[in-house]
């Protein structure tokens, strides 16, 4: 189905559960590297946890007999808000409220625990399609999770010193700058920047330099959503 930096997604079939799955595993590529192993072990751990209707659903997660780390979580269908936005163009204004009300409630709970995500983005926001039930969005993608400063159930933060996570389009100034200590603010300042891809189909701050793009979230004032031609 994908795959990315922590590794590839399949379709699958649960055993015990008799039901359709999203299985993830990591790569070989990052065999061997203690760091993203226990990153991949700590998403499964802190999604496992999550409960929201708006937080994508793990089912299960382990080992294989080949060593590699699993989890197998809720097939979802539809598309991601980035796909979504590319194929059809800026959703009306209604529609993003109520997008931006259903990732709050994933975000909320995972903020109350203590936990902040960090890499809040339109391809990390499923919208489902074909169900049955009123809801729409998932949020997913817990990979780059962050325990809140006092937070001690995870454990440090696991990237490098002087790294930034996170994806340049999305990051709160206090990210970028490192400033202040990350908390919930950031993934909803995150959120507002996806809101403004939603309405738009441009990003807060375009370009393709990655490291202009993030700077620009700390020195420079974004045009207003209404000036943007869509």
């Amino acid at each position: 189905l994908g795959e990315g930096g922590m590794g590839e997604v399949w379709e699958a079939r649960h055993r015990q559960l008799a039901r359709p799955v999203a299985l993830k595993v990591v790569t070989p590529k990052l065999e061997g590297d203690g760091t993203q192993r226990r990153r991949f072990e700590r998403e499964a751990r802190v999604t496992a946890a999550l409960q929201s209707p708006h937080t994508v659903h793990l089912y299960d997660y382990g080992t294989t007999a080949q060593g590699q780390l699993f989890y197998a979580m809720e097939l979802l269908e539809g598309m991601d808000l980035e796909r979504l936005v590319r194929e059809n163009g800026p959703l009306p204004p209604a529609r993003v409220a109520h997008v931006m009300r259903q990732a709050l409630d994933s975000l909320e709970e995972a903020h109350a625990r203590g936990l902040v995500h960090r890499d809040i983005k339109p391809a990390n926001l499923h919208n489902r399609t074909n169900v049955l039930v009123p809801v729409d969005v998932k949020v997913i993608e817990f990979g780059l999770v962050k325990s809140a400063p006092g937070d001690a159930e995870l454990g440090p933060t696991l990237t490098a010193d002087g790294r930034i996570s996170g994806t340049p389009a999305y990051l709160a100034p206090e990210t970028v700058a490192g400033d202040r200590e990350i908390d919930g603010r950031a993934d909803v300042y995150a959120l507002g920047c996806v809101a403004y891809w939603l309405l738009t189909g441009q990003r807060v701050f375009p370009g393709d330099d990655i490291l202009r793009v993030a700077v620009a979230h700390v020195t420079e004032t974004p045009i207003p959503p209404s000036l943007r031609g869509a």
